[in-house]
């Protein structure tokens, strides 16, 4: 059975707008996220939504 995860990362967002590129320890949030899901065996495949 194939199982993709999707996750959701919103540029536009009223509070804190660009939130996903912000750096965190020099990586953007969104590759945090990314190199876990990476390493996710159960998953097949993993796609970025944003707006």
């Amino acid at each position: 059975m194939k199982i993709v995860g999707i996750i959701p990362a919103r540029f536009a967002s009223t509070r804190f707008p660009g939130k996903p590129l912000q750096l965190l320890q020099g990586k953007p949030l969104i590759q945090w996220v990314t190199d876990v899901v990476t390493g996710c065996s159960a998953l097949s495949d993993f796609y970025v939504a944003t707006d």
